[in-house]
């Protein structure tokens, strides 16, 4: 990949999509598109969510993009499964029942073993209140429900380990 290309790819996955590498540039650069660079087969995924609903659509779209998926319907289902299975990337809810989600990234950041473990707080509200409280807890990004497929995958790509 020339220089050029690199920087042009590069730029776009820093802002998190492909807009400025156009169709063009893609089949030049040999970039089919940002999110579907990223080899995501084999990523260990915890979602924990108390929607049923949230949780079965975020499975769909990981078991497609071929990584391995752990549900939990609230924290302390998940901290419970947590190592047993050593998710590369965990999804949490804020608002659930019994252990809110500021809860378990904070429980899960003051493990050592999980520590670097990303984690990404699932919310419906897009406020900067809520964000910032996610960040003071040690949550590593911020998505917003209802998620598509792309924002999903792009954010796994983002933070999970990289695989060739």
């Amino acid at each position: 990949m020339s220089e050029s290309c690199a920087r042009r790819v590069s730029a776009a996955a820093w802002r998190g999509s492909d807009s400025t590498v156009g169709a063009k540039d893609r089949r030049k650069c040999g970039v089919e598109r940002v999110s579907e660079a990223t080899n995501l087969a084999g990523v260990k995924v915890m979602v924990i969510d108390d929607s049923n609903t949230i949780r079965r659509s975020a499975e769909i779209f990981l078991i497609q993009a071929g990584c391995k998926v752990i549900l939990a319907e609230d924290g302390f289902d998940a901290l419970a499964k947590i190592t047993d299975h050593q998710p590369d990337i965990i999804f949490v809810d804020i608002m659930m029942p019994r252990l809110d989600g500021y809860q378990t990234c904070a429980l899960i950041k003051k493990n050592t073993h999980f520590a670097t473990t990303p984690v990404i707080m699932l919310s419906s509200k897009d406020g900067l209140f809520d964000r910032a409280r996610g960040r003071m807890v040690g949550s590593d990004e911020y998505l917003t429900k209802p998620f598509t497929k792309d924002s999903l995958l792009k954010t796994i790509g983002a933070h999970a380990p990289v695989r060739t």
